[in-house]
C-alpha cells in the first residue's frame, strides 16, 4: 500500500477548502483523501470506527474540527486524540482545530476573500481590531457572511478560498497550526 495523508473532516466546506489548498501545500508525491462527515456529532460518532477500519499502516491521520462554541480548545482536542488513541491510531494521527470556526482563516486573509469573491475593498479592512486576530471572534462565518454581503457560500466559497490564501499568513493561529501539521504528516510520509 502507497503512504497516504488521510484528513477526517467536520463538513464538506473543509473538504473544498482542503481539495484547492492542497496542491499548495503537499509534495505531489504525497497522496491524500478528504474523508467529510455530517457534522461534528457525526464526526466525533464514526471517527474510531473509521480509524480502526482504515488498513492501510502507511497513512497518517488529521483530524479537522471546528471549536465552534465549545469553552475549551485543548479538552476539545484531547478528546479527539483519545478517540484517535482507542482506535490504535494515536501515534499516526494528528488534532487540529479551527479556532472557532474554518471561516476564521479566511478572515485572516481577506485579500484572499476579496479575489475569490470579486468584492472591491475587503482588504482594508483587514488591520482593524477584530481582523487582526479573527481567531478570537464569536462567530466567524456570520461575520464573514455579514462582510461579503452574503457573497460568501460555505462550500463554494471555501473552494474559492482554498486557492487563495496566502501559507504564510500569521493572522490566525489555528490556521497555522493546521499548515504546520501538514507539513510535519508529509515529512513522515516522505520518509517511508
Amino acid at each position: 500500500m502507497r503512504p497516504e495523508l488521510v484528513f477526517l473532516l467536520e463538513e464538506a466546506s473543509a473538504k473544498a477548502m482542503l481539495e484547492t489548498l492542497l496542491p499548495r501545500v503537499l509534495n505531489p508525491h504525497v497522496h491524500h483523501r478528504l474523508i467529510p462527515f455530517e457534522g461534528k456529532q457525526d464526526l466525533e460518532k464514526q471517527l474510531e470506527r473509521k480509524l480502526r477500519g482504515y488498513l492501510n499502516p502507511d497513512a497518517r491521520f488529521l483530524v479537522m474540527r471546528d471549536q465552534d462554541s465549545h469553552a475549551d480548545c485543548k479538552a476539545l482536542k484531547a478528546g479527539l486524540l483519545a478517540r484517535c488513541e482507542a482506535a490504535g491510531k494515536g501515534k499516526v494521527s494528528l488534532v487540529r482545530i479551527a479556532c472557532r470556526e474554518l471561516e476564521s482563516f479566511y478572515l485572516a486573509d481577506l485579500a484572499a476573500v476579496e479575489s475569490a469573491l470579486n468584492i472591491q475593498g475587503l482588504s482594508k479592512h483587514q488591520e482593524t481590531a477584530k481582523y487582526r486576530d479573527p481567531d478570537r471572534l464569536g462567530s466567524p462565518s456570520a461575520e464573514l457572511g455579514e462582510l461579503t454581503r452574503g457573497r460568501y457560500q460555505k462550500v463554494g466559497g471555501s473552494r474559492m478560498l482554498g486557492s487563495r490564501l496566502s501559507l504564510e499568513n500569521a493572522r490566525s493561529p489555528s490556521f497555522v497550526n493546521l499548515i504546520r501539521g501538514i507539513k510535519r504528516l508529509e515529512q513522515q510520509l516522505l520518509s517511508l
